[in-house]
C-alpha cells in the first residue's frame, strides 16, 4: 500500500505521520512521509482489514478501510490533510 499525503490545496506534505492499524490484531504501524508526501507500507496481511489516516500539525485525514477482499497486489491511496483533529 502506498501514496501520497496532500494538504486541502493538494499540495503534498512532509513529515506527515501515517497510522495504519491491523483490524484483526489491533497493530498500528506508522510511517512518516517523505519530502514529495509519499509513504508506503509492505509486507501487509492479506487476510486482514485495515484502517489507515494520515496526520500533519493540527490536521488529520478521514479514515479509510482496506477490505482483506480488496485482492489488488498494489493499493495506491492517497490521504488529504484536511481536518481539524478533535481536541482531546
Amino acid at each position: 500500500m502506498h501514496g501520497t499525503v496532500v494538504n486541502s490545496r493538494n499540495t503534498p506534505i512532509a513529515s506527515a505521520v501515517v497510522y495504519l492499524k491491523n483490524l484483526r490484531t489491533m497493530a498500528i504501524r506508522t510511517y512518516i512521509s517523505s519530502q514529495r508526501g509519499h509513504y508506503r507500507f509492505s509486507g501487509l496481511d492479506p487476510n486482514a482489514d485495515y484502517q489507515i489516516h494520515a496526520e500533519h500539525e493540527n490536521f488529520t485525514s478521514i479514515t479509510r478501510t482496506i477490505s482483506s477482499y480488496d485482492n489488488r497486489r498494489d493499493i495506491l491511496l492517497d490521504l488529504k490533510v484536511d481536518r481539524k483533529k478533535p481536541r482531546t
